[in-house]
């Protein structure tokens, strides 16, 4: 009894004594500002993140350039592919439809990706490079078939001249379907090539026509991030050197830019897919703008010489690395050089003639080990050496604790990466 007395006592002395010691906090009267580079958001192109996700396009595999061309298309009819005088020399594969006179016709199906969303009322931009050898017009019928493989609705243009021409049709969707897919139908007898089939809604971000979600952006635009780091992770990295991120792939007319293999096609062998790329129509001009319309400090990111050190870890050799630097070195005048330059020129002919105010920029992703440290390394000294204001953003390694946080964190200070 006289033990519980004790602790009844002691207890509810520890009671007052915490009562007396209250904190008050008037959220209304903040005491220290947090910078807003502090928080952020970050893209990465994994699950359809890019190309089926926030980029608008509906149409997969538009330019025929998947190592299976027809991946995404169900054609019919007489339906060959192309590369004799393409439209695009970096893309240069395109359809030929033969409509030999038969009742089957002659045309493509698109799937999308797992299906085209479209909502009822909501208007859809198609397009299409096309041309005919045969000397009279064609009809080209453009339709929209819902999952129960209705087509229930049906736009007509017209082909003709044997030259690559840019075809568009706005299309109202009479009903809404999460699975509907693209019809386009040689209604006339006799050949038409095309290349680059796409269908955007109308309703983009901002209206743009090479654009994103409208719902998307918005969401990532409430969120107020501080700063926006793009175009990825791991895709930086590449499995291979071959397939990593190269943004001079990504900028320029979007109909020309070459399609890259994603690095999240077969990593999880339980969750594999083989018709995962990247059209690269969601590139570092893209990005950068959205950057821009979120009020958000654009951190890109490049490759330093290293593969997914997961993977087939791959690297470049110190001698060869100059092209990797060159490459780190063009994109900061891409994005904040003068109209005059080399780089601020492409950037002013894809409609941004004012520089997009670049203050950062990553090196590497989630790179660890020696071999990391004296490539970034290098780079930082070129960086300082050409733009001493534009801030190198280094790596402490893909975990935020263990031997490769441990020996990375005192290189970065070493190194002076900021």
């Amino acid at each position: 009894m006289r033990k519980l007395t004790a602790l009844f006592t002691l207890s509810l002395a520890l009671s007052m004594q915490a009562q007396q010691h209250v904190m008050t906090v008037d959220v209304s009267k903040p005491t220290a500002k947090i910078q807003p580079e502090m928080y952020g958001i970050f893209f990465e192109d994994i699950n359809f993140g890019a190309d089926g996700g926030l980029y608008a396009e509906l149409v997969k595999n538009r330019s025929f350039e998947f190592p299976q061309p027809f991946v995404g298309w169900v054609p019919f009819g007489n339906v060959t592919v192309q590369d004799a005088n393409p439209c695009f020399d970096r893309n240069p594969h395109y359809v030929r439809v033969v409509n030999d006179g038969r009742l089957l016709r002659a045309g493509l199906d698109n799937e999308g990706y797992r299906g085209i969303g479209v909502k009822q009322g909501e208007e859809y931009r198609f397009s299409v490079y096309a041309r005919t050898p045969d000397a009279k017009p064609m009809k080209l019928s453009i339709e929209l078939v819902n999952s129960n493989a209705q087509n229930l609705l049906k736009k007509e243009i017209e082909v003709s001249g044997n030259n690559w021409q840019k075809l568009t049709v706005v299309l109202k969707s009479p009903f809404t379907d999460a699975h509907a897919r693209l019809r386009i139908v040689l209604e006339t007898q006799g050949t038409v090539d095309m290349d680059h089939i796409s269908l955007f809604p109308v309703n983009t971000w901002k209206g743009r026509e090479n654009g994103l979600r409208a719902d998307l952006a918005q969401a990532l635009y409430d969120l107020n991030p501080g700063v926006f780091r793009f175009p990825g992770g791991c895709i930086i990295e590449g499995n291979s050197l071959e397939t990593r991120y190269q943004w001079k792939n990504s900028v320029g007319p979007v109909e020309n830019r070459p399609l890259n293999e994603n690095r999240w096609n077969y990593t999880f062998k339980h969750k594999a897919f083989p018709d995962y790329f990247q059209t690269l129509g969601l590139g570092y001009f893209e990005y950068f703008l959205l950057s821009e319309d979120l009020g958000a400090e654009p951190l890109p990111v490049i490759s330093c010489g290293l593969s997914c050190q997961y993977e087939s870890n791959e690297v470049v050799p110190m001698d060869e690395l100059d092209p990797y630097i060159q490459d780190a070195l063009d994109l900061i005048e891409f994005a904040n050089g003068p109209v005059t330059s080399k780089w601020g020129k492409v950037r002013a002919d894809m409609g941004h003639p004012e520089p997009f105010n670049l203050k950062m920029i990553g090196i590497g992703n989630e790179q660890w080990d020696k071999v990391y440290v004296e490539r970034l390394e290098a780079f930082t000294k070129a960086i300082r050496a050409k733009y001493p204001n534009v801030k190198v953003v280094g790596s402490s390694g893909p975990s935020a604790s263990g031997d490769k946080f441990d020996y990375l964190w005192p290189e970065m200070k070493r190194i002076g990466v900021d």
